[in-house]
C-alpha cells in the first residue's frame, strides 16, 4: 500500500567518525516499517566550493567539533518539515531541505544535517519495499561492480611525511569479478607491508586516515616505484592487470602568492607540473590522475589531458566538488575525463545523481568517493553499483570504515550470482 511509504519519524543522534570526530546519524521510519539510517562523512582535503558542515565550536564539548546544533537541525527543523511526506518523492524531499536551508552551501542547517537525512530517505524506502538499495535506486539493469581504486600508501594532508601526492593507489583491474579484484588488492598490500617494513622500518607500516601506510618518503616515484615493486612481487603486470592511479590534490600544495608547487622539494611553475605529469604518467603507466593542478585552473587541466590524449584518466575532485555548475565549465574547457562524486560536497541525493547523469551523458569516467573521515554507513557502495560504476574509490583493505564497504560490495556481488559483471568489462581503457 502506498501509506506504507509515508514518513512517520525522524531522529537523529550525534555519533564519531573514523578520526573519533563528532558526525550526524540520521534515521528515517515509515509507515509501512521501513528503516534508513545514514551518517555524514567529513573530508580533511576539502575544496574551497563544497558544501559546509555545520560544527559546534563549542570548545569544551570535543574541542569544538561537535554537531550538536545540526543534530537539533534535523530534530526540530528537518522532521517537521517531512514527516508525512513520500520516501518515494527523493527529489521532492530533498527540494525541500534545500529551500529549507536556503543558502547556497548548505551552511544554515549543515551539509552533515541535509545528506544524512537525505540519504536515510533512500535506504528507508528501499528497505520499505524490501530490496537493496542499489536496486532501488538503479532497477534491473544495476548490475556491474564499481573497479576499486585503493589508497595503499599516503601523503599530503593525510600522512605526516614529505610526499606532496596525497594518495598512491592500485586499481585492479584486469579482472574477471570484484572478489578477484579485491583479493589481488589484497595481497598487494600485505606485500608491501613487507616491502616497507623491511625497507623503512616499522614506523612506516603505520597507516592514515584511509588505511594506507605512510612511510617516510620524500619523493613520488620513490612510492610509484614501490607500489609497482609490490605489484610486481604478487606475479601482477602493472600496466595490465593491477594499475597506479595518483591523487595529488595539488591545491594542498600550491602557494597562491608565488604561483608554484613544492613537489620533490622543488618549486615548479605550471608549466614545469605539466612536464612533471607527462613523464611520470608515460614512464609508469599511470591510470589516472586526480586534481593535478590547484582548484581554479581549468585551462591547466585542459593543457594536461590534452598532451596525454586519452591514456591517461583526468580527474576532477576538488575542481569540481561534485557541482553541476563547475562540471559544465570543465566540460567547455575539455579539463577532465573522469570525475569524482562526494554527496557531502553538494548536499543530496538528487544533486548527487545528478551530477552523475551529466558527467555520464558526456562519456565521462564516475568514481564514487568516501571521505577521509568516514564511518560504518555503505551507501556509496549502492550508489556505484547503482550507476553502474566504472570506479570506487574508498581507502585501503584495512579499517572497519573502509572494510564495510567492500564487505558490501561482495555481499552485492553475491546477491547478484550470475547477473554480476565486473565494470572493467564495460570499459575500453
Amino acid at each position: 500500500m502506498s501509506n506504507s511509504y509515508i514518513i512517520k519519524n525522524v531522529d537523529a543522534l550525534q555519533v564519531l567518525d573514523s578520526r573519533g570526530d563528532p558526525t550526524v546519524e540520521v534515521v528515517v521510519e515509515t509507515i509501512g516499517g521501513g528503516i534508513g539510517r545514514a551518517i555524514a562523512p567529513a573530508g580533511a582535503s576539502r575544496g574551497r566550493y563544497e558544501a559546509v558542515e555545520l560544527r559546534d565550536g563549542d570548545m569544551s564539548r570535543f574541542k569544538g567539533r561537535s554537531v550538536l546544533k545540526a543534530v537539533s537541525n534535523v530534530v526540530n527543523y528537518i522532521a517537521p518539515a517531512i514527516q508525512g511526506m513520500d520516501v518515494r518523492r527523493q527529489r521532492e524531499i530533498d527540494k525541500v531541505l534545500i529551500q529549507l536551508d536556503g543558502t547556497p552551501n548548505k551552511s544554515r542547517l549543515g551539509v552533515n544535517a541535509i545528506l544524512a537525512t537525505s540519504l536515510a530517505v533512500a535506504k528507508a524506502a528501499a528497505d520499505t519495499a524490501r530490496i537493496p538499495l542499489f536496486q532501488y535506486l538503479g532497477g534491473v539493469n544495476a548490475k556491474a561492480l564499481p573497479i576499486p581504486m585503493l589508497n595503499i600508501i599516503n601523503g599530503g594532508v593525510h600522512a605526516g611525511n614529505e610526499l606532496a601526492v596525497q594518495e598512491f593507489m592500485i586499481v585492479p583491474i584486469g579482472f574477471d569479478a570484484f572478489s578477484d579484484a579485491i583479493r589481488a588488492a589484497v595481497e598487494i598490500y600485505k606485500e608491501l607491508k613487507a616491502i616497507l617494513k623491511s625497507k623503512y622500518g616499522a614506523s612506516a607500516i603505520n597507516v592514515g586516515d584511509e588505511g594506507g601506510y605512510a612511510p617516510p618518503m620524500k619523493y613520488v616515484r620513490e612510492a610509484v616505484e614501490v607500489l609497482k615493486t609490490a605489484i610486481k612481487n604478487c606475479g601482477y603486470d602493472s600496466e595490465k592487470q593491477v594499475r597506479i592511479s595518483l591523487d595529488a590534490a595539488a591545491s594542498q600544495f600550491y602557494d597562491e602568492d608565488k604561483k608554484v608547487y613544492r613537489v620533490d622539494r622543488n618549486d615548479l611553475t605550471e608549466d614545469k607540473l605539466i612536464e612533471y605529469w607527462r613523464n611520470l604518467a608515460t614512464e609508469y603507466s599511470i591510470l589516472s590522475i586526480e586534481d593535478p593542478f590547484y582548484e581554479e585552473s581549468f585551462e591547466a587541466y585542459a593543457q594536461l589531458r590534452r598532451e596525454l590524449k586519452d591514456n591517461v584518466i583526468i580527474v576532477g575532485d576538488d575542481l569540481l566538488v561534485t557541482s553541476v555548475a563547475r562540471l559544465s565549465t570543465a566540460l567547455k574547457y575539455g579539463s577532465i575525463s573522469g570525475v569524482i562524486v562526494k554527496p557531502n560536497q553538494v548536499g543530496t541525493l538528487s544533486e548527487t545523481l545528478d551530477f552523475i547523469g551529466v558527467a555520464k551523458a558526456r562519456g565521462i569516467h564516475t568514481i564514487v568517493s568516501h571521505r577521509s573521515g568516514e564511518s560504518e554507513d555503505s551507501t556509496i557502495a549502492h550508489i556505484a553499483v547503482a550507476i553502474n560504476g566504472p570506479f570506487i574509490k574508498t581507502g585501503a583493505p584495512a579499517r572497519g570504515e573502509r572494510t564495510a564497504k567492500y564487505n558490501e560490495l561482495l555481499r552485492i556481488e553475491k546477491y547478484l550470482s550470475g547477473e554480476a559483471m565486473y565494470a572493467s568489462k564495460i570499459l575500453n581503457i
